[in-house]
């Protein structure tokens, strides 16, 4: 006799800074365990998975992922109380925004999927000790305009074996970025950050290991002097034999939306 199973799209925030990425590792702190550590506390002796839309780095954070819960024999018979019961049992750095069904032949895995990123980061002087979980702080002074030229660059589809670390034989490294903009950050405010800093967006289907970092390294070496608009070109070639080593912090980089073609959420 098949089990029945129930599934459920949680929207999520959380600020990355002290967790090792969001997947399971053994000994670390990782949002995904946090959040299994509460779903086993709340849902006491119900079996249940959960699975993410992606998989996040150490200290980066989220405005907008979304997960997929399995709950095996009965559903949730109120989805406002488990809400309420969840984030009351969440730390106060992860937050659940909404809880609502789905349909089992949904894969969260799998549908194609919008996501955006952006990289927050100020440059010139050094940043209150506050901003640290927000904001790259870069100390070099920059070239923000020549960076924001050479941002455009990476638009369209492109050969970005460069952009990535662990590289594997199957990994399709021919992507397209819909867009990427640098422009002055209007996404986060506080009073101990600096008078001005900066935004890249990033908004693609589909991204490799580091490779928003990559491309913030990168601009970052453009804004230098390191590298030139034309060695960005070159980089983006299938031919290219451009080494870039230089990966952005993570505690720059959040998730600021994700959206799917076949669902609502």
């Amino acid at each position: 006799m098949q089990i029945p199973r129930y599934c459920y799209l949680i929207r999520l925030q959380y600020l990355g800074f002290r967790y090792s990425g969001w997947q399971k590792q053994p000994g670390q702190k990782t949002v995904e365990a946090m959040l299994t550590k509460t779903l086993k506390f709340v849902l006491i002796d119900r079996k249940f998975k959960i699975l993410g839309a992606g998989r996040t780095d150490a200290k980066v954070s989220a405005l907008a992922m979304v997960a997929e819960l399995f709950i095996e024999d009965e559903p949730l018979d109120d989805l406002d109380g488990f809400l309420q019961l969840f984030n009351k049992n969440l730390p106060p750095d992860i937050r659940a925004l909404t809880v609502s069904e789905t349909s089992s032949s949904f894969n969260i895995i799998q549908d194609a999927k919008i996501k955006e990123y952006v990289y927050l980061f100020s440059y010139g002087e050094k940043n209150h000790p506050f901003c640290a979980p927000f904001l790259a702080n870069i100390l070099d002074t920059l070239n923000v305009e020549k960076m924001t030229i050479g941002a455009k660059l990476f638009e369209g589809e492109h050969d970005f074996k460069t952009y990535t670390a662990r590289l594997q034989e199957s990994t399709k490294t021919k992507r397209t970025i819909l867009s990427c903009q640098l422009k002055k950050n209007k996404l986060l405010k506080a009073n101990f950050f600096p008078e001005k800093s900066y935004a890249l967006h990033v908004k693609g289907k589909g991204f490799m290991r580091y490779q928003i970092r990559m491309i913030m390294g990168a601009l970052i070496q453009l804004g230098k002097g390191d590298l030139t608009l034309v060695d960005i070109e070159d980089s983006l070639k299938p031919e290219s034999t451009v080494q870039l080593t230089y990966v952005a912090p993570g505690s720059g980089l959040l998730l600021n939306q994700l959206d799917f073609d076949s669902q609502e959420i």
